[in-house]
């Protein structure tokens, strides 16, 4: 492309206003006559270099050479050689003659030089970028001589740029011109340019300008010479001043020493070729030349290789000179992940390296990346991403969360991996303060209902603690339809010791949520039942949010009676000193060092506990060390019973599916109305009290199936509603308590048993084993208490 454009150029590098690029400073060398200027597009104002070459007459030499180098380097494309990207020719009346600019435009690039010396590298480091970037160019020579038949004539330190990327690549094509060696007829120069060579860089031959030898030697002859001057001048770290000083080798590795030796040979046919060069040299294979070789040509390996060489990466690149890591490997990783070359632990060493960058540039360059593979589908991908994310989560937008990584990390919650929904669920402690109320509202809290009664304890039991800690960010309405059904119908319910333990807790660190009365009716009579819980962690939670919540109820009364009501039914957590950070702990998780965690019973119930945080607040689902994992107790918990299959309901609550075959559980789970834990189970001989009350917390699996049953029935009757969540068990609570609670809101006094639902669980503790045991009217007493109503469904209670 060719404009005749008016004006000229000046010295310090201001540009036509008609050219499509700006020109800015100018760089402190060039090849030949040539000027490097920095420059921007003004387009988008992208970086670029623009090369101008002035003349003041049309029909100088050095402007049929420049003309020549433009039309070989838009001709010839490699990735060793610089990019063209435009060029123009400008004709300008200066005085009384013309001047004539010729304009080339290429990617952004720096003199080698200059870039040698910004980077100021030192000893291994130095030498294996010196050992990549002449890589490259020996790569550049071999594509032009073997493969082009082309002969470059001037490779030296002046004619190598260095890319944004650190890339090495050769340009100056002035001289560049066909090999015509096979012509028997040729009597003329080879290389019609090659007076523009400076004679410190010319080869023995071409020095004579013996044209003879030149077309009888190979195609690599003067090229090769020009490889060894660049490796002086590289080495020895300035320009070369004569080609006497090339024997000069002190400067030179001993492992490039053979080599820069026979390049120089005196005799053009022993010289060694470019192509043999990288091949057979012992001084490029190094890690860093070895490491990008790998990612360049990364879609031709095996997944395999690509696994093993990621998982070296994070360790590798600490050994790496920092600069290359950061501009050459970083856009190569990325790259490779956003394309789908890369296996998922190539994600611990994008965000090791990533770690490096500003805060700047890891917006614009690493969150980017992230962001797209949420919609991978490879899951182990996902799988990596949400291991992750405390890494990256903090740094990434509401916006982004609510509207590009929220729809696919959702999808985890329903995956048929436990692992996946464990790391899913842990992941929205950092996702749910940027989510919209659309999706914490209306989407989450859908697949925490599911959740609550997966068929894995430690997911229970996480959802459990997720709930309490994201309470803040739900709207009140939410609040009073979900929390209190949450934590009392399933989790104090919940089979796993851990569960009902963290719902006690939950309910602690949520206590600023809940007025006075739902505390008398709705929570206090639900954990005090526990109070006789074999585990006896669960135990000490449960007597410190009895205290906690009886605390507050009694502030509530002394300011009733001090006259101050407008505070009296609202006072929670904020009142109690010394409960900050409840759920800072969580139960173990699903994996183990990478692998399931074993659910096999202990021998003692007591042994399971929850694990203390290391962590703030803000991360209240932690992973546990790997020598205490979290299991599940059959022996003495359930008092020699089997344990129950876990509850893996929906409760209702939509048409989610997370791959629980849920048609074999009832709807309600037996969860209409409140009960005891557990229904006793019968036994031939009570040995003591103490015996007895143990009881209560288990059941024949029988008399399980039955009350399941009924309890289906029911549940067909009801309606279904996805909007309702944990809502649509809200109603089932005040049937519990129909004859108590309304009591006490209504102010009637029901005559037969006004406290039949509230002093359910210790009657049962003595009702029940008499009705299991040998003595007289054991039947008769049955029906007396208002325990057995309750007990007379409560087979899922506690399963």
């Amino acid at each position: 492309m060719f404009n005749f454009l008016k004006g000229v150029v000046g010295g310090s590098g201001g540009g036509q206003k008609d050219l499509p690029y700006n020109i800015g400073d100018p760089y402190p060398s060039a090849w030949s006559s040539w000027s490097h200027f920095r420059g921007t597009s003004k387009d988008d104002g992208s970086p670029v270099s623009i090369f101008s070459l002035s003349g003041s007459n049309p029909q100088d030499g050095r402007l049929a050479a420049g003309r020549n180098g433009v039309k070989r380097l838009r001709t010839v494309r490699h990735p060793n050689i610089l990019s063209f990207l435009y060029s123009t020719e400008v004709e300008t009346v200066d005085g009384s003659g013309t001047k004539v600019t010729i304009y080339i435009v290429t990617e952004p690039a720096m003199p080698l030089y200059e870039k040698i010396k910004e980077l100021s590298l030192e000893g291994t480091q130095r030498d294996e970028y010196y050992a990549w970037g002449l890589h490259q160019i020996a790569k550049a020579v071999s594509f032009l001589n073997n493969d082009c038949k082309l002969v470059h004539g001037n490779v030296c330190l002046e004619s190598v740029v260095v890319t944004q990327t650190l890339d090495w690549k050769l340009h100056a094509f002035d001289v560049l011109s066909e090999y015509d060696g096979t012509s028997g007829t040729a009597t003329g120069p080879m290389l019609p340019y090659e007076w523009l060579v400076g004679s410190q860089y010319k080869s023995v031959e071409l020095a004579k300008s013996d044209w003879v030898a030149i077309r009888k030697s190979p195609p690599w002859a003067i090229d090769s010479w020009g490889l060894g001057c660049l490796i002086y001048e590289i080495f020895s770290g300035m320009k070369l001043g004569k080609t006497e000083e090339l024997r000069n080798t002190a400067s030179i590795p001993k492992s490039l020493l053979p080599d820069y030796q026979r390049l120089l040979s005196s005799t053009p046919s022993r010289r060694l070729n470019a192509s043999k060069l990288i091949e057979n040299s012992e001084y490029f294979q190094n890690k860093l030349v070895d490491t990008i070789h790998f990612m360049e040509i990364l879609s031709l390996k095996d997944s395999v290789e690509k696994d093993t060489f990621f998982r070296k990466l994070p360790n590798l690149t600490e050994q790496l000179p920092r600069q290359i890591v950061l501009k050459k490997l970083f856009p190569l990783l990325t790259s490779a992940l956003e394309y789908g070359s890369a296996t998922a632990p190539a994600l611990t060493a994008l965000l090791k390296i990533g770690s490096w960058l500003s805060a700047e540039e890891y917006t614009l360059k690493v969150l980017p990346t992230i962001i797209k593979l949420f919609a991978s589908n490879d899951r182990a991908i996902r799988v990596a991403l949400l291991q992750h994310i405390d890494q990256y989560g903090e740094s990434l937008s509401a916006q982004a969360v609510d509207e590009q990584v929220y729809p696919h990390v959702a999808t985890g919650f329903v995956d048929t991996s436990s692992i996946l929904r464990e790391l899913t669920l842990k992941s929205m402690l950092i996702m749910a303060p940027k989510l919209s109320q659309r999706n914490l509202s209306g989407s989450l809290l859908k697949y925490l209902s599911k959740l609550q009664v997966d068929e894995e304890p430690a997911i229970r039991t996480n959802t459990t603690i997720l709930l309490g800690n994201i309470a803040s960010y739900l709207n009140d309405r939410t609040r009073k339809r979900v929390l209190i059904n949450a934590f009392t119908v399933r989790a104090l319910r919940d089979t796993f010791s851990p569960a009902r333990g963290a719902g006690v807790m939950a309910l602690c660190a949520t206590s600023s949520y809940y007025d006075t009365t739902e505390i008398a009716t709705r929570i206090l009579p639900n954990i005090v039942v526990l109070t006789i819980d074999p585990d006896s962690d669960v135990r000490s939670k449960v007597f410190q949010a009895v205290d906690q919540f009886m605390q507050i109820l009694k502030q509530s009364n002394e300011k009733s009676n001090a006259g101050d009501t407008a505070h009296a039914g609202s006072l929670g957590l904020s009142s109690m000193p010394g409960n900050a950070g409840l759920l800072e702990w969580a139960m173990s998780s699903l994996t183990l060092k990478g692998k399931p965690l074993d659910q096999a019973p202990i021998a003692a119930s007591n042994s399971v506990r929850p694990v203390t945080t290391t962590t703030a607040a803000s991360s209240g689902l932690i992973e546990t060390p790997s020598m205490a994992p979290v299991r599940v107790s059959s022996s003495s918990d359930f008092a020699d019973a089997p344990a129950p299959p876990s509850p893996t309901l929906t409760d209702g609550w939509g048409e989610i599916e997370n791959g629980v075959h849920e048609e074999q559980y009832s709807d309600k789970d037996g969860w209409d109305d409140i009960k005891p834990l557990e229904e006793p189970k019968p036994s031939s001989a009570l040995a003591n009290i103490q015996a007895a009350q143990k009881r209560p917390v288990s059941q024949p699996k029988p008399q399980a199936t039955s009350l399941r049953s009924k309890s289906t029935v029911k549940a067909v009757a009801t309606k279904d509603e996805d909007d309702d969540l944990w809502g649509s068990i809200a109603v089932p609570t005040p049937k519990i308590a129909s004859k108590s609670l309304k009591v006490k809101t209504s102010g009637a006094v029901e005559d037969d048993d006004p406290w039949a639902a509230i002093a359910a669980p210790p009657p049962t503790t003595k009702a029940k084993p008499l009705s299991a045991g040998r003595g007289r009217g054991t039947k008769a007493a049955a029906p007396k208490l208002g325990a057995q109503r309750i007990n007379r469904t409560s087979s899922s209670g506690m399963q």
